[in-house]
């Protein structure tokens, strides 16, 4: 899960901020993904000073690698469309 979380955090920068916005606080300003499990993903994000988490549970319990992707795709959909934002093609 580990290459998982950096793949994510490297790549998906805004995606893990655009999730933290929708999902937490829509005044954040950073976010990381700090663990993620069948049930859900932890995301760290910032407001200020202040460092804050939020579980962000999947639409559907995940139990191999490759339906971690989908699922983050998922979370980033939903938080463009509570955001009011136009996601990117796929």
């Amino acid at each position: 899960m580990a290459a998982v979380l950096h793949h994510m955090n490297d790549d998906h920068t805004d995606d893990s901020l655009l999730i933290a916005r929708a999902f937490a606080d829509p005044h954040a300003t950073a976010a990381t993904m700090t663990t993620l499990d069948g049930h859900g993903g932890t995301w760290v994000y910032t407001v200020g000073d202040e460092q804050r988490e939020v579980v962000v549970p999947w639409t559907s319990e995940i139990s191999e690698r490759a339906e971690i992707r989908r699922e983050v795709v998922v979370l980033y959909d939903r938080a463009c469309e509570k955001l009011g934002l136009e996601p990117r093609p796929h």
